[in-house]
């Protein structure tokens, strides 16, 4: 199993895969082919997961530390790690597998000075 197939499985990919944006298009003849979206999904999240800095990314990833900040720079900025996350969520919740007895809210109650600050 290659660290792509480790950090991004078929099915977190498969659920991945709709939220990412479209590829800008590109002028013929110009620039790099574009990085496989998955290889560059499991360095990020390789990353997010072990807090190692981009530019420690191992190599058997094939993708650069550059190419993976610049592309997750743009997925925060067009929210996939949100809808991601809420996407995961409904499909555990769906399957019945999170267990919301162990959840806590965390408020705070004050009540409101009268006239203001």
């Amino acid at each position: 199993m290659s660290d792509v197939e480790r950090w991004c499985p078929e099915p977190l990919w498969l659920l991945a895969r709709p939220l990412l944006p479209d590829a800008p298009q590109r002028h013929q003849g110009g620039g790099r082919r574009r990085l496989d979206d998955r290889a560059v999904l499991a360095a990020i999240l390789y990353v997010l997961q072990t807090g190692c800095a981009w530019s420690a990314l191992p190599t058997s990833f094939a993708v650069s530390a550059p190419t993976a900040h610049r592309r997750f720079t743009e997925w925060v900025q067009a929210e996939v790690f949100s809808q991601l996350h809420q996407a995961l969520l409904d499909l555990l919740g769906t399957a019945g597998a999170i267990d919301w007895s162990r959840a806590s809210v965390d408020s705070m109650h004050v009540r409101a000075v009268k006239g203001g600050t």
